[in-house]
């Protein structure tokens, strides 16, 4: 076998020689072969029928059918697709010439020589050469180095086939020493599958020393135009695929999307009501209960969302992203399901937490102060009932009416001393009917049973008023009669009734309930209670000298012989009973101590609460607030290649989420305070609610800037924007952006714009400003710059482009089958094109024809589907 390349590359001048001359002696034997001229019109016989049976004809002798030059010229214009010159159809000889010269014109116009071999056959020679050498390359026992030896086996021929259609041939049955069936059977398969005339026999081949090149070149060149339109078609078909894939993807993201934000929008709609539900609840332990749910809340079911919400918000941003680098429109959640939707409803679950964790410590503040006023009731009620047992009968007994006069003015004496008594009860009656219009007035659950109670209390006394009335009137009716006393007896009662009041109301006192909230307030009640204290002394020898008295009257009683029936007349107050209240009251005043004691080191407790929570507040809130700082330092002026910036930042991230204990701690330390009643904080300005809401900001800070970071990468390899670019893009923006806030305003986004080389009029900006800041909020990041600039500076696939590209797996038809459909592409995306074609209404239209077109512009936006 000769290697025509091999021949081409001798060093030897004496070998390229001998070479061409044994080249030219095969021509030159193969013109004087009658053999070869047969072959070579055979050839180009079925060459030329291969085009002209497209227009419905065909020739039989080449040179009679030619010869009037109406075929010659048929055929030109099959092979060119352009009409040409109006043929002459006169039978003179003349006109036969017209019509080749007609012919041989076009021809000559197109830049084809007709004679000799030029530059341009010869290129086109070995551009076909070296195209059957890539197709043929894997296969065994296939060498193409020329267009005659090389084919004689056939396995060639049938080689391009596989390769192009492994359907149509079993390649590993074929022998290379049984060329003439290896022939056969590619020239039968190309002309019953792929629509390429058979031109040459088996034997036209495999019978001949060295095959005619121009008969092997015309006939391998068939199969290049046949498979060069399969390829043109996998090509179109492989754009088509990348577009519905992109489409497929973005439509998922948009479904889950929509999801999400459906799901998040009813959970805020469910949880609302119930943050909005101010039903009221009877005592503090069962508002406590409400505080405890409210906890768990905060602490368990909301982190979960505010993850869902902030993934939203990434996904929301990259398929926004993803849409315009696909050149796609922006995607428009269902109405109610934008991000600043979900944003509102956010901000008025927030809103509705605020108030009500702010109604459920008034709550409990109001039924803390409730259960207090209704136990000092019933204790000065009980007080004030035990004193008013069996004064009624008391005043309503008839014993003046047997007594002396003595004892009458004894009996009158003794009246004035209870209504000395009963003046001084006055007072806690009124109390008593206070506290009760007080928890009347704040709406105490057992209002009734209060009010039934108090009303008891003044209808008795009122009573009681009534019948001391009544008993005086009486009494003064016989004092006339009454005519000596006993002053000591009646200084006694004058003496001991006060002071047995002042005993009395000093054990009510050291028994009072006391509910404070800071040390100040206890230390208030401590001062008191020493005041207290300090008048023991005083009140002591005010007992010593009641109880003088009632020892002169039995020295006088002695020393004159006076037998004393043993009780005072003028009051029921016995020494014995002022120093049984004196021992009690002396018995009250330590476990008062201890009480208020108890209550310092209770707020003392607190107050370390305070400082503990405070403490870690304050480290908590300066942290948080260095670290949005930072975050906004590190979104300017990252460095280095966006993976880098990107591992870096999730590193960041992570670094951020390992000072979550920190958080945990100040929760628990936030739910001892809850827990201790402590409503105030004078060590730190932080609140819980502020730090949760500043944490969760810092968050879903660094979660945005990484998904920006990743939609710069995404920008990147999609659009083809190299690093340097990116790194000039950045440099340039933070130039402008002299806030270092990650955004700009229109005046400095221009000088920006016009420093990257953009020559801008107020109809161009306005324009510019369109896409970067389509919102109108008068300021532009740097993901919409970079998004403008790889817009402006890269090609994206468009509607024409997709459409050109159906329009080849069409076979230029205005419409496409879903047979070829399912034919030319993958069976998801075949079904997904099917599903979503409108039928082709045109007036070529074909049963089953489906509209390319409209579909075609849907997926950019510029129809619907």
């Amino acid at each position: 076998m000769v290697d025509y390349h091999a021949a081409n590359n001798q060093s030897s001048a004496g070998g390229v020689q001998t070479y061409m001359e044994q080249e030219n002696d095969w021509d030159r034997d193969l013109l004087l072969d009658p053999a070869w001229e047969k072959q070579q019109r055979k050839t180009f016989t079925a060459w030329c029928n291969s085009h002209l049976r497209k227009a419905g004809t065909q020739i039989e002798n080449i040179e009679e059918d030619f010869r009037d030059g109406l075929k010659l010229m048929l055929l030109l214009e099959v092979i060119s697709g352009e009409r040409l010159p109006k043929p002459e159809r006169g039978k003179m000889r003349v006109h036969k010439i017209n019509n080749v010269n007609k012919a041989l014109d076009f021809i000559a116009s197109k830049g084809v020589k007709l004679v000799s071999i030029g530059a341009e056959e010869t290129s086109a020679k070995e551009g076909l050469l070296l195209w059957c050498q890539r197709k043929t390359a894997p296969y065994k026992n296939v060498n193409v180095q020329n267009f005659h030896i090389s084919w004689k086996d056939g396995l060639a021929f049938n080689a391009l086939i596989h390769r192009h259609r492994p359907d149509l041939i079993d390649y590993d049955s074929l022998r290379k020493d049984d060329p003439v069936t290896n022939l056969n059977n590619a020239f039968e398969v190309a002309e019953k599958h792929l629509d390429i005339p058979k031109m040459l026999d088996a034997e036209d081949i495999v019978n001949t020393a060295r095959p005619d090149e121009k008969a092997i070149m015309t006939y391998v060149s068939s199969f290049y135009h046949a498979f060069s339109g399969a390829q043109k078609a996998e090509t179109a078909a492989n754009r088509i695929c990348k577009v519905l894939a992109v489409n497929q993807e973005n439509e998922q993201m948009m479904e889950d999307y929509e999801k999400l934000a459906s799901d998040l929008l009813e959970w805020i709609r469910r949880t609302i009501p119930w943050l909005e539900n101010r039903t009221q609840e009877k005592t503090v332990n069962d508002m406590q209960a409400k505080q405890e749910d409210f906890r768990d809340y905060r602490c368990v079911h909301k982190p979960p969302k505010v993850q869902e919400k902030c993934q939203l918000e990434i996904s929301f941003n990259t398929l926004q992203t993803k849409l315009r680098l696909s050149n796609r429109p922006a995607f428009m959640p269902s109405e109610g399901r934008l991000v600043s939707d979900i944003n509102g409803a956010w901000h008025t679950l927030e809103g509705a937490e605020k108030g009500y964790e702010e109604w459920i410590l008034s709550e409990i503040r109001r039924l803390e102060r409730l259960e207090h006023l209704a136990e000092k009731f019933h204790q000065k009620a009980a007080i004030h009932e035990s004193w008013t047992d069996g004064k009624e009968a008391m005043l309503t007994q008839k014993d003046y009416e047997t007594s002396t006069l003595s004892e009458v003015k004894a009996l009158l004496r003794k009246h004035e001393a209870f209504e000395s008594d009963l003046a001084a009860h006055q007072d806690r009656v009124e109390q008593i009917a206070a506290i009760a219009q007080e928890l009347n007035e704040l709406d105490y659950y057992d209002s009734a049973s209060v009010n039934a109670r108090c009303q008891k209390i003044c209808d008795q006394w009122d009573v009681l008023g009534a019948l001391t009335q009544s008993r005086k009137e009486s009494l003064e009716r016989t004092e006339k009669q009454l005519e000596s006393i006993d002053e000591l007896y009646l200084e006694y009662a004058k003496r001991a009734a006060p002071f047995n009041n002042w005993m009395e109301g000093a054990m009510e006192d050291l028994q009072d309930m006391f509910i404070v909230h800071n040390i100040e307030e206890i230390q208030g009640l401590i001062t008191a209670h020493e005041q207290f204290k300090s008048t023991l002394t005083e009140a002591n020898k005010e007992r010593e000298a009641i109880q003088s008295i009632q020892a002169e009257v039995q020295k006088i009683a002695q020393s004159n012989g006076i037998k004393l029936s043993g009780a005072n007349p003028y009051t029921t107050i016995t020494p014995e009973s002022i120093d049984s209240k004196w021992e009690k009251a002396m018995a009250m005043v330590p476990l008062r101590d201890n009480a208020l004691q108890d209550e310092l080191n209770k707020q003392n407790s607190n107050d370390t609460l305070r400082a503990t929570f405070a403490t870690q507040a304050n480290t908590v809130g300066a942290y948080i607030q260095e670290k949005m700082e930072e975050i906004g330092r590190i979104s300017i002026e990252m460095n280095g290649t966006l993976e880098d910036q990107l591992t870096n930042l999730k590193e960041y991230q992570k670094s951020i989420m390992s000072y979550m204990p920190e958080i945990n701690k100040l929760e628990g330390y936030h739910q001892l305070i809850q827990e201790a009643l402590i409503f105030d904080n004078q060590y730190t300005s932080y609140t819980m609610e502020h730090l949760r809401v500043g944490w969760e900001q810092l968050l879903t800070t660094i979660a945005r800037t990484i998904n920006e970071v990743e939609n710069q990468i995404l920008t990147r390899d999609a659009k083809g924007i190299s690093q340097e670019q990116l790194y000039e893009y950045r440099a340039s923006f933070n130039h402008f952006d002299k806030k270092r806030s990650g955004q700009m305003v229109s005046d400095d986004f221009r000088a920006l714009l016009i420093s990257t080389g953009n020559s801008l009029g107020d109809g161009e900006f306005a324009r510019i400003m369109g896409i970067v800041d389509p919102n109108g909020t008068g300021a532009v990041t740097f993901q919409a710059f970079i998004d403008f600039m790889s817009t402006e500076t890269t090609d994206t696939d468009t509607a024409d482009q997709v459409i050109a590209s159906f329009k080849i797996l069409a076979a230029d038809k205005n419409y496409i089958t879903a047979e070829e459909l399912r034919r030319e592409l993958p069976p998801d995306q075949a079904e997904y094109c099917i599903a979503r074609m409108a039928p082709y209404t045109g007036p070529d239209a074909v049963p089953g024809a489906l509209d390319y077109m409209s579909f075609s512009t849907a997926l950019y936006g510029e129809s619907d589907l």
